[in-house]
């Protein structure tokens, strides 16, 4: 058997892949988050604020939604680069194990756009990315009992 951890094995190399744009969805959200601060004169820190014009620091509600869906993403996306990786070593199909990265991939991305606008659909997309990592928990686990 070859190295399940190679870019010879197609299943690694999806994960790859998705945990890189995953990774980069992550790194999208500070800046994404500086920007509502700046747009919407709303800083956490007295410096920030006097250093831009804002008289005190303030809670805004745009501000805070972007804060919530970056934590969301880091408390879930890590998960997904541990169990996603132990996943692959179970030596799955590559045409599954494709549709379980994917299924989580887009339902974080669907999970911010629908965190950011409000809508109710949100739990929704949740549940998905967590059924995905079940799913692959639940693989991870029961190949190695």
């Amino acid at each position: 058997m070859s190295n399940l951890w190679s870019l010879d094995n197609p299943v690694f190399t999806d994960f790859a892949f998705y945990a890189a744009v995953l990774a980069a969805k992550v790194l999208i959200m500070a800046p994404l988050t500086g920007h509502y601060r700046m747009t919407r004169k709303a800083f956490a820190n007295p410096e920030d604020a006097k250093n831009f014009g804002a008289k005190d620091p303030k809670v805004n509600e745009d501000v805070e939604r972007v804060r919530r869906a970056h934590q969301n993403d880091l408390e879930n996306i890590p998960i997904f680069w541990i169990i996603g990786l132990l996943y692959t070593l179970t030596n799955p199909s590559h045409t599954i194990a494709r549709m379980a990265f994917r299924v989580f991939t887009f339902s974080r991305i669907a999970h911010t756009i629908l965190y950011l606008s409000g809508s109710v659909l949100r739990p929704m997309s949740f549940l998905v990315g967590v059924s995905a990592n079940a799913f692959m928990i639940f693989n991870v686990i029961y190949n190695f009992i």
